[in-house]
């Protein structure tokens, strides 16, 4: 049986040419467990995958997409016609992703849909949304609530960066939104922002310390934005790190952290176990579910993600896009 999928093949020139191809089910993984997906997401790393980036995606032609939702075909441990979601692992990277109508994986990368999420609401999260919530949850569970002070959010624009920002704000916590993107200020104000600044804001040149202002900082940048923010927390801050796109190297004194006491914390949603998984789905689809969470998004099919790449590798792309992956009946 076909099934359709968006393809990133090596030309003989040695570029990365990408489009929608008919394949067969049966040249999937032989792994263990069968999804239709009806819908995925586009984040970062897909779009680097979908760009020839090695460091990601070791081999091409590649079907990318870290993000599925669907229906159970066949498996060991679901029944067929279960609502699931599969994320992280080796999705999308070096296995078959979800940016086609159908993944095989093994059962133990498949989580049952939340209750609470239709499986369109999960893929408006995705990896971004998990991503913002294991970042919430590590503020949480260093003692940082709605009264420690201000929560800073680094590209607040982005999936990871504008979900944080309503799962915050949504909690109780004043958050200050940051992002390069003026013409953006107004809309980080109606997700919950109390105040938005520019990347320029935090720069304080030679000086190892800034004034303390933030309790919290969720960074989805790294590069100088993440030293700046580290500058600038107050003492006991803890500081959430997932993203780079501001550069995978940063410069800090170590003040920060033995006369401040900040935490600085890493956040990894591909690898993270399964029961740290579900916990935090069920804070997504409850207590932690901005109340704005279908406006974050955009929808698309298979023949609109070449733009939605292009977009997102020029720094272009707002919010969420969700893949739409309808199936013939």
């Amino acid at each position: 049986m076909k099934y359709r999928a968006l393809v990133a093949s090596e030309s003989p020139e040695g570029s990365i040419v990408r489009k929608i191809e008919e394949l067969e089910i049966g040249d999937l993984p032989a792994n263990d467990t069968l999804v239709k997906v009806l819908y995925s997401s586009l984040n970062y790393k897909d779009a680097l995958s979908a760009s020839g980036n090695r460091g990601i995606t070791r081999k091409y032609p590649h079907t990318p997409g870290i993000d599925a939702a669907g229906i159970i075909v066949e498996s060991p441990d679901f029944r067929a016609g279960e609502e699931v979601v599969v994320m992280g692992y080796d999705l999308g990277m070096n296995t078959p992703g979800g940016f086609g109508q159908y993944v095989r994986v093994p059962s133990s990368w498949v989580m049952r849909k939340p209750e609470g999420l239709t499986l369109k609401e999960c893929m408006i999260y995705g990896t971004a949304g998990y991503t913002a919530g294991l970042s919430v949850m590590k503020l949480v569970e260093n003692g940082v609530n709605p009264d420690s002070g201000e929560i800073l959010v680094t590209g607040s624009t982005g999936g990871v960066g504008m979900l944080a920002l309503g799962m915050l704000a949504g909690a109780g916590y004043e958050v200050v939104a940051m992002t390069g993107k003026p013409e953006s200020f107004e809309l980080l104000k109606t997700i919950g922002a109390s105040a938005v600044i520019s990347r320029d804001a935090l720069d304080d040149p030679g000086k190892p310390l800034s004034r303390g202002r933030w309790a919290g900082v969720v960074d989805t940048a790294g590069g100088e934005i993440l030293a700046n923010a580290l500058k600038s927390a107050k003492y006991g801050a803890t500081v959430t790190c997932c993203g780079m796109v501001a550069g995978t190297d940063f410069c800090s004194s170590i003040f920060p952290f033995i006369l401040r006491g900040v935490a600085l914390l890493g956040i990894d949603a591909a690898q993270s176990p399964m029961d740290v998984r579900k916990a935090v789905w069920r804070r997504l689809s409850g207590e932690w579910k901005p109340r704005n969470l279908e406006s974050l998004h955009s929808t698309c099919g298979l023949e609109e993600l070449e733009g939605k790449i292009m977009s997102m590798l020029a720094g272009r792309s707002a919010g969420r896009v969700v893949v739409s992956l309808p199936h013939q009946s």
